[in-house]
């Protein structure tokens, strides 16, 4: 059996980081450079523009995803504990 708040924790952290990451990547100017790689690696041709660094706007994405996160896993957990009976 697994903990449902245990797995909501964690993937709460993950999806948490992952946007901290990214907040610090376009505080720091590095956001544009790692999207422009991406679209080209992928062979897509977008004109986008990562608008500048908003720290109101950032600490709004990290809650919201890990509170997301938090909630994917804790739903997770709960279907696989019932699977797993």
């Amino acid at each position: 059996m697994s903990n449902p708040n245990k797995v909501g924790l964690v993937f709460a952290i993950l999806l948490g980081s992952w946007h901290l990451v990214w907040s610090l990547l376009v505080a720091t100017g590095l956001g544009q450079l790692l999207y422009d790689f991406i679209l080209w690696a992928h062979m897509i041709h977008l004109a986008l523009k990562i608008g500048p660094f908003d720290l109101t706007a950032s600490i709004t994405l990290i809650v919201v995803t890990a509170l997301f996160g938090y909630a994917i896993g804790y739903i997770a957990s709960l279907v696989w504990n019932r699977m797993h009976r």
